[in-house]
C-alpha cells in the first residue's frame, strides 16, 4: 500500500504463507527494482532470509510485539476488507477468494473515497478536484451489489 495515496499496489492469496512465498510477492510488488524506501512489517516467521534478500536496499522496519497500532494504515485496510467484503460473502475456494479480493481492491483503488486522504479516490489522487453539478446520477453495482459506485453523467447538448 502506498501510504500517501492509500493505493493498494499488490495482492495475493494463500493458505500457507512461507518465507519463499512472501519473497516472491515482494518481487511482484516491486518490479524492476522500483520499491518503497521503507517497508513496515511485523515479526512473523514468513519474513526471514529469502524475504530480506529480495528486499535488498529497502529499509525493513519491524513493528514491536503485539502492537497492531504500529502499522495502523495496513491494519485499517485489512479490517475494511473483512468488514466491507469478506464478512458478507461465502468463499468457496482459494481462486474464489483471490477473485473477490481483486475485485474489492479495484473498487478500493478506483471508486471508494477515503476519509484519510480527504475523501479522494486513490487512483485519482493527483487529479485536480472538480465535481459536475448537473446531470443524471448513475449507479454501478460492485461485488454483485454488495457495494455501489455513483457518478454523475453530463448532458450533451
Amino acid at each position: 500500500m502506498e501510504l500517501k495515496t492509500r493505493r493498494i499496489v499488490h495482492t495475493a492469496v494463500t493458505k500457507y504463507p512461507t518465507d519463499e512465498w512472501t519473497a516472491q510477492q515482494l518481487r511482484e510488488a516491486t518490479p524492476w527494482g522500483t520499491g518503497p524506501k521503507y517497508l513496515i512489517r511485523d515479526r512473523d516467521g514468513k519474513y526471514r532470509r529469502h524475504f530480506s534478500a529480495v528486499a535488498g536496499s529497502i529499509k525493513e522496519v519491524e513493528t514491536p510485539f503485539r502492537t497492531p497500532q504500529a502499522n495502523g494504515v495496513c491494519e485499517r485496510f485489512m479490517g475494511s476488507l473483512r468488514r466491507e467484503c469478506l464478512d458478507h460473502i461465502l468463499i468457496h475456494e482459494d481462486r474464489h477468494l483471490e477473485r473477490i479480493t481483486k475485485e474489492y481492491i479495484a473498487y478500493f483503488n478506483q471508486e471508494r473515497p477515503h476519509q484519510g486522504i480527504e475523501q479522494r479516490i486513490p487512483d485519482q489522487y493527483e487529479l485536480p478536484r472538480s465535481k459536475p453539478t448537473s446531470g443524471r446520477i448513475t449507479s454501478k453495482a460492485i461485488l454483485g451489489g454488495l457495494h455501489h459506485s455513483y457518478s454523475r453523467t453530463t448532458y450533451l447538448n
